[in-house]
């Protein structure tokens, strides 16, 4: 049964995607606050349809959800979390693989909302593109979203934590809203079955500007971890 409704959603979220990119390309041609608003109903779109598979999504700290221009470093265990994103933050803009944007439509939206795209070989060179970038978005009053382990990881191990996060921490000067998840749980971060049960993001309180680096690193890991591995038990 797992498996047919996992086939179910899998299908379902192509097609929702499908859809929405078709119908709302003109959108792309309007103000960038359109396409935001596109992203935002495709994930609640994505959100909503897993109830198919027995999935409850639930959101935590909504007081912590930051309104203005922030970083946002939420765990990363599936693509679950992006759409997350998509879905609770006013306007959100990420901190994402330059491949990413060759995409057909995925990249054309990405790119209309203002997402930074990073060559992860161009090193420091790519990390100053990156700060510029998010400067700009800043002035916009927008919240980039950086996943501070890079990549997708196993739920309940710690991932290796990159420098990215802390650039961004010490040249912007504001706040970081770490976020927990135990979505891996529930959606792998391989493969196609989805497994039932809850599904939680948290937001949790913000780290103020001003730390020093390793400071800064040692406390955003330290909440990220322990809060996703509290998680794990429901």
């Amino acid at each position: 049964m797992i498996a047919v409704r996992s086939f179910l959603y899998v299908a379902l979220f192509y097609l929702w995607t499908v859809l929405v990119c078709l119908v709302c390309t003109p959108l792309l041609f309007g103000p960038q606050r359109w396409s935001l608003r596109m992203f935002n109903m495709w994930g609640r779109g994505v959100l909503g349809l897993l109830t198919i598979c027995g999935i409850k999504v639930e959101l935590r700290g909504r007081e912590n959800i930051p309104r203005g221009a922030a970083i946002v470093a939420p765990k990363h265990q599936c693509m679950l979390d992006v759409f997350a994103q998509f879905t609770y933050l006013p306007g959100s803009v990420f901190v994402m693989k330059r491949e990413l944007g060759w995409i057909p439509w995925f990249g054309w939206y990405a790119a209309r909302v203002g997402t930074i795209p990073i060559d992860r070989s161009g090193h420091a060179s790519a990390l100053k593109k990156m700060v510029r970038q998010a400067k700009a978005m800043f002035a916009k009053d927008r919240q980039v979203v950086i996943f501070p382990e890079g990549t997708r990881g196993q739920p309940g191990v710690p991932g290796d934590y990159k420098p990215g996060v802390a650039a961004l921490y010490r040249e912007l000067d504001v706040p970081v809203y770490p976020v927990a998840t135990n979505s891996g749980v529930h959606w792998p971060a391989h493969g196609f079955l989805r497994h039932p049960g809850t599904i939680v993001f948290e937001y949790l309180e913000p780290i103020p500007p001003g730390l020093k680096r390793a400071e800064f690193m040692r406390i955003l890991e330290e909440r990220i971890e322990t809060a996703s591995a509290r998680l794990l038990a429901l």
